[in-house]
Order: C-alpha cells, then sequence, then structure tokens
C-alpha cells in the first residue's frame, strides 16, 4: 500500500436508505485525511490562519467502486502526490479495512492561495522541500496509472 492517511469507522448518520455510506461522506473522510497531508506540508488549518496561506481543491474526480456500510471501518491512502509552484495533485485510495477491497478513489487538484489577497500564490521554499522529501519518501509506492488531473501541473 501507499502512504496511509486515515482509518475511519462508518457511522449510522454517514448512511442513506441504500443502507450503505451517502456519497457525500465518502468525500469528507478523503478531505478529513487530506488534511493530514496538508499538515505534514504545513499548509493546514493552523498554518491558513498564522500564515494567511491556505489550499483550495478546483477540481476533483471520484469514483465509488464498492458499498461501505454502517460500523466497517475504511483505510484512507495516499497512492499518489506531486505539485508544481502554485499547484498540488492528489490522489487517495480508500479501503474496507478487513477485506481490503477498494470502496472509492478521489482525485483532486488543488491550488495554494494568498488568504489575504484572495489570489493564488506560489509555496514557499520550506514548503516546496517538505513536499520534495514526500515524494522521494514514497514515490515508489505511487501508483501512476489512471491519473486524470496530472497534465494540469505545470512544470
Amino acid at each position: 500500500m501507499s502512504y496511509h492517511l486515515a482509518t475511519r469507522k462508518i457511522i449510522k448518520e454517514w448512511t442513506d436508505y441504500n443502507e450503505h455510506m451517502n456519497m457525500a461522506y465518502y468525500i469528507l473522510i478523503f478531505d478529513q485525511a487530506w488534511e493530514t497531508m496538508l499538515n505534514k506540508f504545513q499548509m493546514g488549518g493552523e498554518n491558513a490562519k498564522s500564515n494567511l496561506r491556505s489550499t483550495m481543491v478546483v477540481e476533483t474526480r471520484t469514483t465509488y467502486n464498492n458499498e461501505v456500510k454502517e460500523n466497517q471501518e475504511v483505510e484512507v491512502y495516499c497512492t499518489h502526490f506531486d505539485h508544481d509552484k502554485k499547484r498540488l495533485h492528489l490522489k487517495c485510495e480508500m479501503y474496507e479495512k478487513e477485506t481490503k477491497t477498494l470502496a472509492a478513489t478521489m482525485e483532486s487538484l488543488s491550488l495554494y492561495i494568498d488568504l489575504g489577497k484572495r489570489k493564488v500564490t506560489e509555496f514557499e521554499e520550506d514548503k516546496l522541500k517538505i513536499m520534495g522529501e514526500f515524494i522521494d519518501e514514497n514515490k515508489s509506492s505511487f501508483k501512476s496509472e489512471n491519473l486524470e488531473l496530472s497534465g494540469r501541473l505545470k512544470k
């Protein structure tokens, strides 16, 4: 597996009348797992408050591969990560924990934003270094197939 981000138990409030998790909660779980990465890159909520820099998702692609139901646990992995001077490209996979069955994937493209100006800005050198080190440490386990948004990076 790639880089583990989170484990979540599916709660009743996340399920719908089909007795499986509603699509909105897949996105919630992916978003919360992504925050783990943003904190690692010093771009999470606390950093946004203190440095007035944050990320904003501009495009996503989600697949729903298999049902997950109440009380099941899912694990979220970062299976691909890349960036350019202003953009983050991420792909995550969600697996039902017990069976290791792929439940969903989410690929996203985010922009780095100066919150004071509400404009796209370039990453600071320290963030580029942290992201570069993460890529170097994990690229051997990243997957490059079925990436729809990678062409949006400007390298």
